[in-house]
């Protein structure tokens, strides 16, 4: 199996926002959010991803063909002593592909592609995702990570370090 993962072109930008549909539809069991007024869920902050130096799409393809997406920040925190760290904002596999280490694959790229803090949250209603991720970087890091809680999201919240 071929997996390739690669920033988004501006090209590209129409394919990201479909598949970012269908992983908003695969989403909806743990999030209230409903469609819009033309059937989509949109995203607000899409076109940024294109505009601003901190933002990463990515598309993943398998065989050729598209199997999903990432989005990735760099976010620096305000304040005296001001950090920077990583954040994975989106990640996406469609189902078909996702037990055959596509996302392990992906997730390991990225990590390696930006080295440095990374957090990595999931929604507390969507324990799937939690034991992905925690399996996931838990493997990466050999264990080397902490799950944390922080007063801005409702779930659990992974740091790590890469590279």
């Amino acid at each position: 199996m071929d997996v390739q993962i690669k920033i988004a072109q501006v090209e590209q930008k129409v394919v990201v926002k479909h598949l970012l549909e269908l992983y908003k539809y695969d989403f909806s069991e743990f999030d209230p959010e409903d469609v819009n007024d033309q059937g989509l869920y949109g995203y607000k902050y899409f076109d940024h991803y294109w505009t601003e130096p901190e933002r990463f799409p990515f598309l993943i393809r398998v065989n050729g063909n598209y199997a999903g997406f990432a989005l990735v920040r760099k976010i620096t925190q305000e304040g005296e002593n001001p950090e920077s760290y990583f954040s994975m904002a989106e990640f996406f596999v469609m189902k078909k592909y996702r037990k055959d280490g596509v996302g392990r694959k992906t997730a390991f790229y990225l990590f390696n592609s930006f080295p440095g803090k990374w957090e990595v949250a999931e929604m507390e209603e969507n324990v799937p995702a939690q034991k992905f991720w925690r399996k996931i970087i838990s493997e990466y890091t050999r264990g080397n990570y902490k799950e944390i809680q922080k007063n801005d999201w409702e779930g659990p919240v992974q740091t790590l370090i890469t590279g």
